[in-house]
């Protein structure tokens, strides 16, 4: 199934499959592809599938759309090729379909004795002698000199495979460079398995297959391919006993084949085949002529698959050391999550089982007030597990702000009303100054009130050990770009300008063990949700300011234009 997948921007990694006939990507979430792009407009382009081809079309978006950097209105999409909207990069990849994989069915590696096996070897090329080719263009016929001065068949080859990711959406993008560049009729992509046996990848016909046509390869070709390292032409003409006198060859299946091996830097991946019909002389039978039919592969067209059947066993090599440095990317990550979150729950239940005990004493001991202590301990420790836990869940999974009219300054003071007492406990003045002009506006209550405790959390820890700690926090209203805007200020250690990209990574704490270094990357998600962004001004020894913006435009359908006039509750 055709899909994009995000290679740059704020929601990189995600992948969307273009399962509709038209998929909308832009800023609102009423669109299937949401982006959390400031620069993307709330409904920016859509991809529309024709058939079995796709459209990239731009609904007039503020900042325009581009493919492979050139700008468009709209474009043909093909695999590899890239959408650039704002400062998200969308990868357009199209995987064997599940017609293509019912192809594949259709092909048949004939045994080494098979009596259907009438496979001759005309020509034969050693892998190497196609990369040499290169150098010394002049060397060859017209027809591949042509190709090999413009190097359009190459650079093609190139482009087509560079951006490719994933084996599925590989391979036929290699056919279809086969079909270009000699005009072949059928052709097929046979890959080695870890255990040594042949399977075929992708196939494809030039047109539509009849019912029950089927294409047969040579083993003894195969076997002649992969072992010695050559490309070879061969035919099934020569020794096919189904020609009569009178019979004319333009009815029958008389075939030339290519076959090539996919050559990595180490070791053979498999084999690459195309075939075309041969071209009979008019008026002609079989049996008149001595040599077969006229050919229409030449020694160039072998040179020329031998030199792709080499690039692409480079891109599925590097496609499949991809792949196993990402599951390796994820299991470390897996690992590390693993590592990190154990450390501090142990340290959570350690705090547990030490007011437990307190507990446990003081019941024995009748004595209240080491229960009471005990108890504070126990609940202390209860409040981080929860915030843990529910920070586990916001970031683990994407989320659609539940939108409804909403109090900001109502759900803010909650956040520096519940952490009053912590600020108290740790010496910390906490101020809250709440903006008059505020109006009602569309957030998730209760993503907001957790993006928030975070940031307000991580100001209280850094002016702990400052002398006159104090955290400010605060609410203005942008009536000209509708935009809500928290500011947490606070005069505490600060941030080494180094290190304020990184604060929004996974575990990247600056708390050593108190910290889980998931608060700040869950706010970021949260805003970013809402379409906002979290903007710091930091300065070690003085403190830091993070400012939530909290855009307030919203998609009208009622308008033609990409951005919509503004609704307010």
């Amino acid at each position: 199934m055709a899909s994009l997948f995000i290679i740059k921007g704020a929601d990189k990694g995600k992948r969307f499959e273009l399962k509709a006939k038209v998929v909308g990507l832009g800023r609102d979430n009423s669109n299937p592809i949401r982006l959390h792009d400031n620069e993307v407009s709330r409904r920016h382009a859509e991809v529309r599938r024709v058939d079995d081809s796709y459209r990239v079309v731009d609904l007039k978006s503020a900042n325009g759309s581009f493919l492979n950097d050139e700008p468009i209105d709209q474009a043909p999409l093909r695999p590899g090729d890239q959408i650039r909207v704002g400062q998200t990069v969308l990868l357009f990849q199209d995987s064997i379909t599940e017609a293509g994989r019912e192809m594949t069915a259709r092909v048949d590696v004939l045994g080494r004795a098979s009596p259907e096996d009438r496979s001759a070897i005309l020509r034969s090329i050693p892998a190497g002698e196609g990369s040499r080719l290169l150098q010394a263009p002049e060397n060859v016929g017209d027809w591949l000199k042509d190709r090999l001065l413009n190097l359009s068949v190459m650079y093609k080859a190139t482009q087509a495979i560079s951006h490719v990711v994933e084996i599925d959406a590989l391979l036929p993008q290699i056919l279809q460079l086969v079909f270009d560049s000699i005009g072949a009729d059928r052709g097929a992509i046979l890959l080695k398995e870890p255990n040594g046996e042949l399977h075929p990848k992708a196939v494809r016909w030039r047109g539509p297959a009849e019912d029950d046509e089927r294409m047969s390869i040579s083993r003894t070709i195969i076997d002649h391919v992969l072992g010695k390292g050559e490309g070879v032409i061969t035919t099934d003409a020569p020794a096919d006993a189904r020609f009569g006198p009178a019979q004319s060859i333009v009815n029958l299946g008389i075939r030339e084949a290519v076959c090539v091996p996919l050559q990595g830097r180490h070791a053979t991946l498999g084999v690459l085949y195309a075939d075309v019909r041969a071209v009979p002389e008019i008026g002609i039978s079989f049996d008149s002529i001595k040599n077969g039919p006229k050919s229409r592969l030449t020694k160039d067209h072998l040179m020329l698959m031998v030199a792709i059947g080499h690039q692409a066993g480079l891109a599925i090599e590097n496609t499949s050391l991809y792949e196993a440095k990402l599951q390796a990317e994820r299991l470390a990550a897996v690992g590390q999550t693993i590592a990190t979150l154990s450390h501090h729950i142990k340290n959570i239940l350690q705090g547990i089982r030490g007011g437990s005990y307190l507990i446990d004493m003081g019941l024995n001991d009748k004595d209240d007030a080491i229960v009471r202590r005990g108890w504070g301990i126990v609940e202390k420790n209860q409040a981080k597990i929860y915030n843990l836990v529910m920070d586990m869940l916001s970031f683990s999974k994407d989320r659609e702000p539940s939108l409804e009219p909403t109090d900001l300054n109502e759900t803010v003071g909650d956040v520096v009303e519940l952490m009053q007492a912590r600020a108290k406990e740790l010496g910390v003045a906490l101020d809250w100054a709440p903006s008059k002009e505020l109006p009602s506006v569309q957030l998730d209550g209760e993503g907001i009130h957790r993006a928030v405790l975070n940031i307000v959390t991580n100001a209280i820890d850094a002016s702990e050990d400052v002398e006159g700690g104090k955290v400010t926090v605060s609410t203005t209203w942008d009536a000209l770009s509708m935009t809500a805007r928290v500011i947490v200020a606070d005069n505490g250690t600060g941030i080494p300008a180094g290190e304020v990209e990184k604060i929004f990574e996974v575990f990247a704490s600056t708390k050593g063990s108190r910290g889980t270094g998931l608060g700040l990357p869950v706010s970021q998600k949260i805003v970013r949700e809402h379409g906002g962004q979290i903007a710091i001004t930091s300065e070690v020894g003085k403190g830091s300011t993070f400012t939530v913006e909290l855009p307030m435009r919203r998609f009208d359908p009622m308008r033609d234009s990409s951005e919509s006039m503004p609704t307010l509750s």
